[in-house]
Order: C-alpha cells, then structure tokens, then sequence
C-alpha cells in the first residue's frame, strides 16, 4: 500500500522568502529519510518551495483562471511530502510519528494514494496509467 505524508511546518503562511533549513534540521531529516530508504519503504521525498513562488488555477465557467501566489487565504501549507509504500496504514502512520519535526509543533498528514485495484473493475479499464 502506497501513503503520501505530508509535512505542515509551523510556519506563518505570509512567510515571504523560502526559508532554507539550518543545516541541523537537514542533517536530521536526512537521518530519518535514510530510515525510511534503509527499511525499504521509501519512493519519493522532496521538500517545496513556499506557497509566496506558487501558482493557483481555477476553473470559473470552465475557463482556466491563474493567480500568483501569495495567497491570503492559505491557511496550512505544505512543506514537503514523502511516498511510502508499506503493508498498512498502521505502518504508515507509525513511520509518520517518527518525522523529527520542529518543537515548536508541526503538522503530519498520512493519506493513502489509489492504486488502480481500489476501482471496480468497469473502471480499472478506464483508468489511464501512461
């Protein structure tokens, strides 16, 4: 089973520059992200770049519309995100508390991404995988 888990550091979404980590966070992360490879079950970690450089498209009237970041109304944002694949949300969510985060408090969100056998099989065919 794959999970995404994201990262909602405690930042002030306003934050206007892209705030680099201290290279104690990093090393430390970087800790935790050799756990997760060493165990096998990691796919993907990759960190973002702030909400301030971001890009939002809405669709009014199905005509795309795009703002530029920043956005007022953000309220979370998301820092980065790991893809694990592990036996079960149990497992995912045992990894999650694991994540060194700030101790000044940060938010973890595990969601499970759909693998193709989650749909009906009428819709397994429909499903495009490139």
């Amino acid at each position: 089973m794959r999970f995404m888990i994201f990262i909602q550091p405690n930042l002030p979404p306003s934050t206007e520059d892209n705030l680099i980590p201290s290279r104690d966070a990093i090393e430390t992360m970087s800790r935790y992200n050799r756990q997760l490879r060493e165990a096998g079950v990691l796919l993907e970690v990759n960190g973002l770049h702030s909400p301030n450089e971001a890009v939002r498209i809405s669709f009014t009237g199905g005509k795309p519309q795009v703002v530029d970041g920043p956005f007022a109304e953000t309220k979370e944002m998301v820092g980065g995100y790991w893809i694990i694949d592990v036996k079960s949300k149990a497992e995912a969510i045992e990894w999650a508390k694991r994540c060194p985060v700030d101790p000044e408090g940060a938010i973890i969100e595990v969601r499970q991404i759909f693998e193709i056998s989650d749909f009906p099989p009428e819709l397994q065919e429909a499903v495009w995988l490139g």
